[in-house]
């Protein structure tokens, strides 16, 4: 039990420092962290994430990382105050190449790999060939929170319980507690906006 409460404390520290200020050690900690997570709370209270389409995608995220760390710098995190024109839900946007994201399909074993690749789609925001990953991380992170409750998981970093209050807050106050990661974009093509935003930081 200790070992699930210590995993779960590390998901929610690594998970506020990549939503508060994000950058490419934050991501990749925080899949870590995931992989991590889930290994934990399956060997200890029989509980895991391989139904939950969020994980699935982020999972196969992290097993390219981690056999072809390079390609992390395919990534580009970007202040959503710093692209013009674009309102979205979420302070950052964190934009990888689709075939970046296809590239990770060959992690998957062979038996699974249909469905998880359609999982992989739909968790993921795309816009033609960019795609957006911090909706699922965000949302993973709420489906992390539901789903350990109930367990006797004495959880009290100052990072969960500023989840938590939050979470409570939404509730009291009937808002959703996940983001749909849609972007409105006032003048021209939010596909091209995207990418034109990818190629600045290229």
């Amino acid at each position: 039990m200790l070992s699930s409460t210590a995993a779960c404390e590390r998901f929610f520290r690594l998970y506020y420092k990549h939503y508060v200020e994000p950058d490419m050690d934050t991501l990749f900690n925080l899949l870590n962290s995931i992989h991590s997570l889930n290994d934990r709370l399956e060997k200890t209270i029989e509980v895991n994430f391989y139904e939950i389409e969020e994980f699935i995608a982020l999972k196969a995220l992290r097993n390219l990382f981690h056999h072809q760390d390079e390609l992390i710098n395919e990534l580009r995190i970007i202040s959503v105050e710093e692209v013009r024109f674009i309102t979205t839900d979420l302070l950052f946007l964190c934009l990888v190449p689709g075939n970046l994201v296809e590239k990770s399909f060959e992690f998957i074993p062979k038996k699974r790999r249909s469905k998880e690749e359609k999982m992989i789609k739909s968790a993921f925001i795309w816009h033609a060939d960019v795609v957006n990953i911090n909706p699922c991380i965000f949302n993973f992170a709420v489906k992390v929170y539901e789903k350990i409750q109930g367990f006797n998981l004495d959880l009290s970093s100052e990072e969960y319980s500023l989840f938590k209050d939050s979470y409570e807050f939404e509730s009291q106050n009937g808002h959703s507690h996940f983001v749909s990661g849609a972007i409105s974009c006032h003048v021209g093509s939010i596909n091209d906006v995207l990418k034109v935003a990818y190629a600045t930081v290229t």
